[in-house]
């Protein structure tokens, strides 16, 4: 996962997995048959979201970090109107998402298979609609914390990316992460917590599908976040 800033040393750093155990010949066909298809083109300094996706495309929404792809899949499969980007540096994770969208002929998926901040650098101003950031790395150790995504800078980031009313919604199982969530996402100006009762934030929503990090519930009770873009 990507670091919530760069420790003022210029270029920011990429703090996470890349790869993992070798990708069985199905997974490797689809890293390079599939993914080229469906890759968010990098080249330019600019990028047209609804460009990369049929005329028909009502809203454009990002997941960073998306992990095997579940939730990804499940919303595109849900909303066929709907874009949905990808983003997740762990190619082994990248093949799972792939497989999902051969499996279920998804035509409503890219894939940024990288970073997702200079992805976000290149998108124009208030273009998405909904952002996932779910079950990030929570960099646990104190001395970590400035890795977390969900800081100031990259929720100026979002803030630029996301139109007046887009969502954003936030899941952590950490409970030393969703202190940090949400002390930064109070703190902002441009997020409103949606919350009115505890049930909010403790029930997953009927449009949020679990993950399969979250059915293993790894580091606790998980906590469910949205926020709107004011």
């Amino acid at each position: 996962m990507p670091a919530a800033n760069s420790e003022g040393k210029g270029k920011e750093n990429f703090y996470g997995r890349r790869k993992g155990r070798p990708l069985r010949a199905g997974r490797k066909q689809l890293m390079k048959n599939l993914l080229p298809a469906l890759s968010v083109p990098m080249e330019a300094p600019d990028i047209n979201p609804q460009s990369l996706f049929d005329s028909g495309t009502r809203e454009i929404w990002v997941e960073i970090g998306f992990g095997n792809g579940e939730h990804l899949a499940w919303q595109a499969a849900h909303n066929p109107d709907v874009g949905l980007i990808g983003c997740e540096p762990f190619i082994n994770g990248v093949s799972v998402l792939l497989s999902h969208v051969e499996e279920q002929a998804l035509k409503n998926v890219r894939i940024h298979a990288d970073d997702a901040r200079p992805l976000l650098d290149r998108l124009p101003d208030a273009s998405l609609t909904r952002a996932f950031v779910l079950f990030p790395d929570p960099w646990p150790k104190k001395r970590h914390a400035y890795r977390r995504f969900v800081g100031p800078e990259n929720l100026d980031r979002l803030a630029r990316v996301l139109a007046p009313g887009a969502i954003l919604r936030v899941a952590s199982d950490h409970p030393g992460y969703v202190v940090w969530a949400l002390r930064h996402l109070q703190a902002h100006p441009s997020f409103d917590w949606l919350a009115e009762r505890a049930d909010d934030w403790r029930i997953r929503p009927d449009d949020w599908p679990p993950t399969r990090y979250e059915e293993k519930a790894l580091a606790g009770v998980p906590v469910y976040l949205t926020y709107q873009r004011v």
